[in-house]
């Protein structure tokens, strides 16, 4: 048996902002333009109008101030509003691992290791660019490195689902080094004219590099222990896939055909869900609440991670404990919670405990449990 630790994080932010300001005006002028066309239907009672969005309903219903964006042209195109991505032949790199490569390469460097030196390649994001070839393994052919690769799906909790799975092949020496990598192209799975959602999420991308304590030549986090949980749930969803077409109204520009949820319902369902996970988590491993320094959990909504903080410690966490990435990030699904840990984990000191918690779709719950070694 092999003691895993996280010897590097890398994370690739695209240049593009989009502001809370910016997005309103462009929402709002997508209204006037349906309601200007649909104004009979609404008139008559057949269809509502829709409502205008502002910049105090975004913040106090998340938190977030921005998001980044691989292409903000066509999401402010309220003729549009979704990105615009130019068609890639099937020689040319794919936009994921166009990215994930950037976040792979900042995470080896702070490594120190090479790609021919991974012998294990996860893709753990919420969507995929394709069905297959696995986009993971064209990311291990642009590494350079062997062993083999395989695409993960657990929406908002695959970058924790994929580092349990590394880091039980690297405990049991399966494999030598991981690469978990995280490409989450939200923008592209996002109904942008939906007022209840059009705010949520930025794109990003981040990778994490996983290995035996024994291979390490700096500073790590040894991962203590992980835990994974799901139970089925409709209140996050998004009906598209391979199948569409193949189906009666498959063509249509369906509205389940992106993101959907029942906001209301997630949050009161999925905070207790977390909290006792978390608690349980760490009941199991004799570690006690007041022993944790830092919380890295998902980046979906400020109101809920002030909840379970609250919940796990019986106190207010203050912002050290329970750093936030939000405001900058808006929800970068699985991703989220890995930023917080790249950007707020290099002041902790040796034998500091924290977690990585993620939480979504699915229902999906997975904690990562490490110590600064």
């Amino acid at each position: 048996m092999y003691q895993p630790v996280i010897t590097g994080t890398g994370v690739f932010t695209p240049e593009h902002i989009i502001t809370n300001q910016e997005l309103v005006d462009s929402f709002n002028a997508y209204v006037d333009l349906y309601n200007a066309e649909h104004a009979q239907a609404i008139a008559a009672g057949e269809i509502e109008a829709k409502e205008y969005s502002s910049t105090d309903f975004i913040f106090k219903a998340s938190g977030i101030e921005q998001r980044y964006v691989l292409d903000k042209e066509g999401v402010l195109d309220p003729t549009r509003m979704y990105p615009r991505f130019r068609q890639r032949s099937d020689e040319e790199p794919g936009l994921m691992t166009e990215i994930a490569m950037a976040a792979c390469e900042t995470a080896m460097a702070q490594a120190g290791i090479r790609g021919d030196q991974v012998d294990l390649v996860i893709c753990a994001a919420s969507n995929m660019e394709r069905a297959y070839p696995a986009v993971a393994i064209e990311i291990q052919k642009a590494l350079g490195a062997g062993g083999f690769a395989f695409d993960m799906n657990v929406a908002c909790s695959s970058a924790t689902f994929g580092i349990q799975a590394a880091a039980d092949m690297v405990r049991a020496g399966s494999v030598h080094c991981a690469i978990v990598v995280n490409p989450e192209i939200t923008s592209g799975h996002l109904e942008w004219r939906d007022r209840d959602c059009h705010f949520i999420f930025g794109d990003v991308a981040t990778a994490t590099v996983i290995q035996r304590s024994t291979d390490a030549t700096g500073a790590c986090f040894e991962i203590v222990s992980t835990r994974c949980a799901t139970e089925f749930s409709n209140n996050i969803r998004n009906n598209n896939g391979f199948l569409r077409r193949n189906r009666p109204d498959g063509l249509k520009d369906r509205r389940d055909m992106q993101f959907m949820q029942n906001g209301r319902k997630v949050f009161k369902e999925v905070v207790p869900m977390v909290s006792a996970h978390i608690l349980a988590h760490l009941s199991d491993q004799g570690i006690a609440p007041e022993q944790l320094q830092r919380m890295w959990l998902h980046q979906a909504n400020k109101t809920m991670n002030d909840f379970v903080g609250r919940k796990v410690l019986g106190r207010e966490p203050s912002l050290a404990e329970q750093p936030n990435i939000l405001q900058d990030y808006a929800n970068t699904s699985s991703a989220g919670s890995v930023i917080a840990f790249a950007k707020h984990s290099a002041d902790l000191a040796v034998g500091d405990i924290g977690v990585i918690c993620s939480f979504g779709a699915g229902y999906s719950v997975g904690s990562v449990l490490v110590r600064r070694a």
